[in-house]
């Protein structure tokens, strides 16, 4: 049996987008880890500078999906790179609050803003 399709990766331009596809709370680590190397894998051998992660469809995300973000912007901020989230429900900008990701990451209404915002 293969793994869940944790995410949805799209191309715009020099930008990686990935679509955050369930609720990411209580995801397996090993399914995680599984989806995170073919994302990493897919953003280094590319020539793509900036990420939008769009967590629409994941109303709660815990540590797995943290890791998940820290793990793409080291790759992005190697690359003088930018990333942004979108599509932040209330609960998980508590998270990002409480876990202090959020100065690190603009949180945008949009997937077009987040898309101004990195590209800009």
């Amino acid at each position: 049996m293969s793994a869940p399709k944790l995410f949805d990766v799209q191309v715009e331009g020099q930008t990686m987008v990935v679509v955050c596809m369930i609720s990411a709370g209580s995801l397996a680590g090993e399914d995680m880890s599984y989806e995170l190397t073919g994302l990493l894998d897919r953003f280094e051998n590319s020539d793509l500078r900036n990420v939008v992660i769009d967590l629409q469809k994941a109303a709660y995300f815990g540590t797995s999906m943290l890791q998940v973000m820290t793990a793409l912007w080291k790759r992005v901020r190697a690359r003088g790179g930018k990333m942004a989230l979108c599509n932040v429900s209330d609960m998980g900008r508590e998270v990002l609050h409480v876990t202090r990701f959020d100065s690190l990451w603009p949180m945008c209404p949009s997937r077009d803003e987040a898309l101004q915002v990195v590209n800009g």
